[in-house]
């Protein structure tokens, strides 16, 4: 396509996973906010202090949104596929549960950002016509 607008089935596969994905991140963001107990223990595995799980909720929730506004979902995606890169690495380093998950969420992401990639473009049109 030359606009590189995706397909009628690629734009039905990402909203299906953005919104697949927005319920997760919404879940993960809310439970970190609740402070159930997993995501403190978790958080104190990560050594930096239970701040930085208010941190990473508000970043999954702020994603989540993005996810599901229309124009921005690569923006959710890019920043939820950071948060996840991190999460693998804490993972790998100082959290004792598997980073299989992490993975999964992050591969997902990465086919967001794809098959949306042409809103990166738009954005940085949009953005720079503002400044």
């Amino acid at each position: 396509m030359s606009n590189n607008l995706p397909g009628k089935a690629a734009n039905i596969v990402s909203w299906i996973l953005q919104i697949v994905l927005a319920l997760v991140f919404f879940a993960a963001g809310g439970a970190k906010l609740a402070g159930v107990p997993m995501m403190v223990e978790t958080f104190d595995h990560v050594g930096v202090g239970q701040w930085f799980r208010y941190v990473t909720a508000a970043v999954e929730i702020v994603g989540a949104i993005a996810l599901l506004a229309p124009g921005y979902a690569v923006l959710g995606a890019a920043l939820l596929s950071a948060t996840m890169v991190g999460a693998i690495i804490a993972h790998l380093t100082v959290i004792p549960t598997s980073f299989a998950p992490a993975l999964v969420l992050l591969v997902l992401l990465l086919v967001i950002l794809w098959l949306r990639r042409y809103q990166a473009t738009a954005l940085r049109t949009r953005f720079a016509g503002a400044a």
